[in-house]
C-alpha cells in the first residue's frame, strides 16, 4: 500500500470545510484499500474505528489499518448486528471516534446500501464524510466487490465528498442518497 501511495501522483479533491466534530465515514468495500491515506490527510490525528467483519479477509483488514493507528470494530450488520450498531454507536456518540464502515460490506451485493450507516449516523446525529479514491491504471479482482488495486506510478485522485447529515430522513431515502453520493466519483 505505501508503495503504491508513494509512488503515484496524488490530486486530493476536499470539500472547502470538513468538520471537526466526529463523523461517519464511508466508501464502497471494493474501494477500500487506499482510504487509510486520505483519512490521514484530512485528520492530522487519526481517532477512527473501523466496522469489519469477522471473517479470514477482515482478520488480515484489522492488521491493516491497525498500522494505521486505526482501532477496529468486530462484526457486521448481518452478524450480531444490533451488538455492533450499538458498539459503533458508543464510539461515535459517547466516545468521541470516526467510524469507518462500507455500506456494502461485508458480502454485498456491489454497490448497495445497508441500513447500518443510516443507523448509526441517525442515532450518533452526525454527519456522513464519503471517500472515493480513483486511480488511473488498476488490477481488479474477481471477487463479488470488484476489489481495486491501484498500479504503483499512477495518479490517484482522491475525493472527499461534502459532509451531510441524514437525520430525520426515512430509510430508502437516506440509503439512496449515500448511493447517489458515493457514486459521483466511483469506477464500475
Amino acid at each position: 500500500m505505501r508503495l503504491i501511495y508513494l509512488s503515484s501522483k496524488k490530486t486530493f479533491h476536499f470539500p472547502e470545510t470538513l468538520p471537526e466534530e466526529r463523523c461517519v465515514i464511508a466508501s464502497w468495500h471494493g474501494d477500500l484499500l487506499m482510504q487509510p491515506f486520505v483519512y490521514r490527510k484530512w485528520r492530522k490525528e487519526p481517532n477512527a474505528v473501523i466496522m469489519i467483519s469477522e471473517h479470514f479477509d477482515g482478520e488480515m483488514i484489522a492488521k491493516v489499518v491497525s498500522y494505521f493507528g486505526l482501532g477496529t470494530i468486530r462484526g457486521s450488520t448481518r452478524r450480531g448486528a444490533a451488538r455492533v450498531l450499538l458498539q459503533a454507536i458508543k464510539k461515535v456518540k459517547k466516545e468521541g471516534f470516526d467510524l469507518g464502515i462500507t455500506p456494502d460490506g461485508p458480502k454485498g451485493p456491489r454497490f448497495t446500501v445497508n441500513d447500518g450507516i443510516v443507523v448509526v449516523a441517525q442515532k450518533a446525529d452526525v454527519n456522513i464524510v464519503l471517500f472515493n479514491c480513483v486511480p488511473t491504471r488498476y488490477w481488479q479482482l474477481g471477487s463479488w466487490d470488484k476489489f481495486m488495486i491501484p498500479k504503483p506510478f499512477g495518479h490517484l485522485e482522491f475525493f472527499i465528498a461534502e459532509p451531510f447529515r441524514v437525520t430525520g430522513m426515512e430509510m430508502e431515502a437516506a440509503k439512496s442518497l449515500i448511493y447517489d453520493k458515493l457514486m459521483e466519483h466511483t469506477l464500475t
